[in-house]
């Protein structure tokens, strides 16, 4: 009974996320006349919502620590764009030591953060709320108000550019990009090695594991899904580079949570910081690093998105924290930390992503769109508290007991 109540309180909130994915896109499917799965659209959403990605990958590992949230990620972001504007347009520095001096930057601003929350235990809300102010402030120093614009092709082709995109062949009647079909089937190869590698470990491990039909059926049901949006990416220009960063990216820190040390503490230290450092856990290092690796992202975000509008503005980035803490927080993570995972994550920014572009397709207002979006947030953490409650007070099996009479 404790088994498959622990597998229903793990697998309920991932897997209902993810049906809900499929009936977003089937229903804006409908609702935009086809439209929203036009292989030009697929792109522009992977292009549109890839700074969402990134942040809220970093978010993840701060909720983990125990529900803590960086609301500075948004300023982050537009200081990093202010810089490389200024580094590259006004200074014309070299354009991969203005990178370089970028992702510096964001992670000097995740230890300034990281400091004052691990060491000297200020509320990150506290901090990251000052941090918010502080670097927006310094943004609109920086641009003095004023957008920069255009970068140089050479740094644009980073994350708005498509892999091989002249390498497409007649397939079926239709012109496809092959190396974007090859890399599709590639993916899922790799996706299915990697869960029957990991299923025979855990059973070496002596580990619960999934059935072998269930095992099977996960992984054809997300193979096809993996070639269908590579074939629909194929239909159009190929693979957009700013997919390779987000696929470098998901693997890593997948690996990371999962498969090291330092990921399982972070988990521990959401789940009970007093019984992780008892047990030897460096906590504080744990909760400096999740702030440093947050604006480390938040700077790849910012320069992401820079070349995503070709410019660097100082209204840049508001709002973003609330669509990288929707994305977790829809994808599964605990609002008291110790519970969530990448690939929900990457699910959540998913369903934010359909959402915005189905509405927009249907021509519904943005203030109309905040407001679903609120809801649906909503939504999620109100599910997650209730299938929590819901399960903790599930009747428990008695034990039987055996009656002695005395003779």
């Amino acid at each position: 009974m404790n088994n498959v109540k622990s597998k229903i309180k793990g697998n309920l909130k991932q897997y209902s996320m993810l049906l809900a994915l499929v009936v977003i896109i089937i229903f804006f499917h409908i609702l935009t006349g086809g439209r929203l799965l036009k292989p030009m659209n697929v792109s522009n959403i992977v292009f549109q919502n890839a700074y969402v990605v990134i942040l809220a990958v970093g978010m993840l590992l701060c909720i983990l620590t125990g529900g803590n949230i960086d609301l500075a990620v948004g300023s982050v972001v537009a200081l990093v764009g202010a810089c490389a504007g200024q580094f590259i347009i006004v200074w014309h520095w070299n354009v991969y030591l203005s990178i370089a001096m970028c992702l510096v930057i964001g992670i000097l601003v995740g230890a300034w953060q990281g400091f004052w929350i691990a060491y000297v235990r200020i509320p990150a809300f506290i901090v990251t709320l000052s941090g918010q102010l502080v670097f927006r402030g310094l943004t609109l120093l920086i641009l003095n108000g004023l957008t920069l614009a255009p970068f140089p092709d050479n740094y644009l082709m980073f994350s708005t550019g498509f892999i091989a995109k002249e390498a497409k062949i007649d397939f079926l009647g239709a012109s496809v990009n092959i190396v974007c079909l090859l890399t599709g089937v590639v993916v899922a190869l790799i996706f299915c090695i990697a869960q029957i590698i990991n299923q025979r470990s855990r059973k070496r491990k002596g580990y619960e594991t999934d059935s072998t039909a269930s095992l099977t059926i996960k992984m054809v049901i997300i193979s096809a899904a993996l070639i269908w949006f590579f074939t629909l990416l194929a239909q159009y220009q190929g693979i957009p580079s700013v997919l390779i960063i987000l696929g470098i990216l998901l693997v890593v820190y997948t690996f990371f949570t999962t498969k090291t040390v330092v990921g399982r503490h972070l988990y521990a230290l959401g789940g009970n910081e007093k019984a992780a450092r008892l047990s030897g856990v460096k906590t504080n290092h744990l909760m400096f690093f999740a702030y440093v690796n947050m604006s480390f992202l938040a700077a790849v975000a910012g320069l992401v998105f820079a070349a995503r509008l070709n410019s660097a503005s100082p209204v840049t980035g508001t709002g973003f924290e609330l669509d990288a803490i929707g994305a977790c927080f829809i994808g599964g993570a605990s609002a008291y930390g110790g519970i969530g995972t990448v690939g929900g994550t990457l699910i959540g920014a998913l369903i934010m992503g359909m959402l915005n572009n189905g509405m927009s397709i249907m021509g519904i207002s943005s203030n109309l769109q905040q407001v679903v979006k609120g809801l649906v947030l909503l939504g999620a953490v109100a599910f997650d508290v209730i299938s929590k409650m819901n399960l903790d007070f599930m009747p428990k099996r008695k034990k039987p007991t055996v009656a002695t009479q005395k003779g």
